[in-house]
């Protein structure tokens, strides 16, 4: 990692509180960090590094907030039943992929999509893992992939109910083995929240000793709620409550917690969301291509819920996730002219406002002592570009350019649209191919 990196000759959005667009400045990485952004001609060297950003931007890293990185090797899987419903989607190929997952399939997948999301320049990620036959070390070894990488990643292991007492069990006891992994090595790369399922694969003596164990390791919780009706149903069926009131009452909500979806939650719902201050994770993509239907991103905003982006796997490429998050939001809406705003600030300000918080220094933005993650993207706007346009060109322009360098913690991971790292692309993806095949034969 070089200790002092200069960024010359781009043009910098800072995103952040204002997002400002800065012409004619540098940018100082030291130690990891920003350590000024000022005219070139003041920032005095000697330097390490120096790279010449013309004819680029420079902005941050992107963040997904919620993510699977174990879901990669069922790319081109077509070994399953029609599914008729979302139901139908986890029974015949979601739960029936997990069961059979090895450590090694869990730590491969990792690699393969980390690599990606640097191409994609997302360098934080907040994944939810599940691999019910192999729990009891898969988030040491996703981790394992996330420090080869270079980029940032919360990790948590997916509780449920549905393998049986001792499976649940263990997925708890990994949580909390991982959580306390990361309290005691402060890495800067690793954090940890209390993974769940959701509310209907799960009983209330889980949810308790979920709640009592994330309450005692002093994390929140991230859990799929209200993802589709069917979630609604069986939990007012079985327990009286909406999987929101439910999990509340057990707990489970908070300022350190993601709601990932809330596509069906209620008004009452929202409200809950909102006064627990509750982040929920919007998937646009994924809610589409499981016809579970699109949350309401205008009445959740509108009524005070913290509102960001992940991509549950579907891509890790976040500029191509916020453009199909605003197309979502027009249909849902039956208005092409509203949400452009509520949902920029799902992944330009809410992205960074949640890992920020949960990494305990700024993270996703331009500034001085923030996080040094950012990135170099091939762009020449051809309309004015601005702090009053930066947001058309990002969503519209920026998002359609390519990567060109990819930096997290100060380590450049990509330049020149190459990796720097000491990994081996294609006999990675052989092995990956190798492991996918077995897979595939067991499933």
């Amino acid at each position: 990692m070089s200790s002092r990196l200069l960024i010359q000759n781009g043009t910098i959005i800072t995103l952040g509180a204002p997002c400002r667009v800065l012409e004619g400045m540098a940018l100082l990485v030291e130690d990891g960090r920003i350590a000024r952004i000022a005219p070139k001609e003041a920032i005095s060297g000697p330097f390490d590094q120096v790279i010449d950003a013309g004819g680029q931007v420079v902005m941050p890293g992107l963040v997904n907030a919620h993510m699977h990185f174990y879901s990669t090797l069922v790319r081109g899987l077509s070994k399953m039943a029609p599914s008729a419903n979302f139901q139908e989607v986890l029974d015949h190929l979601w739960w029936r992929l997990d069961r059979q997952l090895s450590l090694d399939d869990v730590e491969v997948s990792a690699q393969v999509v980390l690599l990606d999301a640097i191409r994609k320049g997302t360098t934080t990620l907040v994944d939810h893992h599940a691999s019910p036959h192999a729990i009891t070390g898969s988030l040491d070894r996703i981790a394992k992939a996330v420090k080869a990488s270079g980029v940032r990643a919360c990790l948590c292991y997916e509780v449920s109910d549905r393998d049986g007492e001792a499976i649940s069990t263990e997925g708890l006891e990994e949580n909390a083995s991982f959580a306390r992994r990361c309290a005691r090595e402060g890495d800067p790369h690793l954090r940890a929240l209390f993974g769940l399922h959701a509310a209907f694969t799960l009983s209330d003596a889980t949810l308790d000793r979920a709640a009592a164990m994330g309450q005692d390791l002093d994390i929140g919780f991230h859990v799929h709620v209200a993802e589709a009706a069917s979630d609604v149903a069986v939990n007012l069926q079985q327990h009286g409550l909406t999987p929101a009131a439910r999990l509340h009452a057990h707990g489970l909500m908070g300022g350190k917690s993601i709601a990932a979806h809330a596509v069906h939650v209620t008004d009452a719902d929202i409200d809950l969301l909102a006064s627990t201050d509750t982040f929920v994770a919007h998937n646009p993509q994924s809610n589409l291509n499981n016809a579970v239907g699109i949350a309401d991103l205008i009445k959740l905003t509108a009524r005070g819920v913290r509102v960001g982006l992940g991509t549950d796997a579907m891509t890790v490429n976040m500029l191509e996730e916020v453009r199909v998050a605003l197309w979502a939001q027009h249909l849902r809406q039956d208005n092409p002219s509203c949400g452009f705003m509520e949902v920029a600030n799902t992944l330009f300000v809410r992205n960074p406002e949640l890992v920020s918080r949960m990494w305990g220094f700024p993270i996703g933005t331009l500034q001085e002592g923030a996080a040094a993650d950012l990135i170099l993207v091939d762009y020449h706007p051809p309309t004015p570009l601005n702090g009053d346009t930066v947001l058309g060109h990002l969503i519209f322009g920026i998002s359609q350019a390519t990567v060109d360098t990819t930096i997290c913690a100060g380590r450049v991971l990509m330049e020149g649209k190459r990796l720097t790292l000491d990994v081996d692309e294609a006999s990675l993806a052989a092995h990956s191919r190798e492991l996918a095949q077995r897979l595939w034969d067991r499933f």
